[in-house]
């Protein structure tokens, strides 16, 4: 087919806008920040001006889901390995190693994760893991990553997040935060104690924000909060919505603002999700989806 030279130039310039907008709609950065032990019903009473700020600028929903049991290793490893324990073989509250035989290992040895993925796709990406519950430290391929630090308290994991985010403007960083699972186990959910946990780990997340602020990356760094679990009376790995329900929080560039996502999410979800924003191809044992509904 043979177009007029007016229409030839209008197919060029709508070919540059969409290219324009899909570079504009592609983050450089995210950060996955993780608040252990934080249920989604947190929010009827905690005060958490950050969380709801992001959630002005950004999608979320309160009702995304764990897998089973509603425990913390299968959640992290979930998480970030786009799969359920079936799959991963992670099923214990502090599993070391996976308790099934993972159904595929990657490079690394382990089950796929985001990280061996945003590593094989883009091997120069500076990629970071700052936690505080050692447990993390065994659910990601330590040689797939640039750093790797186990903090002592949320106070230091949170300086060490800033600081590694201002010097080295990381492509993706994880960061775990424990205080408030910490409460949850010695006083109890639900108590005023565990809302003090919950509004000092917001405290905490506005430091992260501001330190993406202050390395100038903010318009073009993509940020999602959420957790392993919630809770009831002092523990949680039990079937209760109170200890399932989790937040699920996003925002930056390409993503929709003041907006409720209605669908269906699930923790390993996150995954297919930073998959996406990458532009990586998931692998076809990931069972997560990418949540769609969030994009512009």
């Amino acid at each position: 087919m043979i177009f007029s030279r007016p229409t030839q130039l209008l197919l060029i310039v709508l070919l540059l806008a969409c290219r324009q907008a899909t570079a504009q709609s592609a983050p450089e950065h995210v950060i996955l920040i993780g608040s252990d032990g934080f249920g989604a019903y947190a929010f009827q009473q905690a005060r958490v001006p950050h969380l709801r700020a992001m959630m002005q600028q950004g999608s979320w929903t309160l009702h995304a889901r764990t897998v089973l049991p509603s425990s913390s290793a299968p959640n992290w490893a979930s998480m970030v390995m786009g799969a359920g324990p079936e799959l991963h073989g992670y099923t214990t509250w502090g599993s070391k190693k996976p308790d099934l035989p993972a159904r595929v290992l990657d490079e690394y040895g382990m089950f796929p994760t985001i990280y061996s993925l945003l590593r094989q796709a883009k091997p120069q990406s500076e990629i970071g893991v700052i936690y505080e519950w050692e447990g993390i430290g065994y659910l990601f391929p330590k040689a797939a990553v640039n750093k790797d630090l186990n903090c002592d308290g949320d106070v230091a994991t949170a300086a060490a997040a800033c600081a590694y985010i201002k010097s080295k403007k990381p492509a993706f960083l994880f960061v775990h935060l424990h205080d408030v699972d910490s409460v949850g186990h010695k006083v109890g959910h639900g108590t005023p104690e565990y809302y003090a946990a919950v509004e000092r780990t917001d405290t905490h997340i506005g430091e992260i924000l501001q330190a993406v602020e202050d390395a100038g990356i903010a318009q073009n760094t993509v940020v999602i909060f959420t957790a392993d679990h919630g809770g009831i009376n002092k523990g949680h790995g039990s079937i209760s919505m109170n200890e399932m329900e989790i937040p699920w929080i996003v925002k930056g560039p390409g993503i929709l603002q003041n907006h409720e996502v209605k669908n269906s999410v699930m923790t390993f979800d996150t995954a297919a999700t930073i998959a996406r924003l990458f532009g990586l191809t998931p692998p076809q044992v990931w069972i997560g989806r990418a949540v769609m509904e969030i994009f512009k």
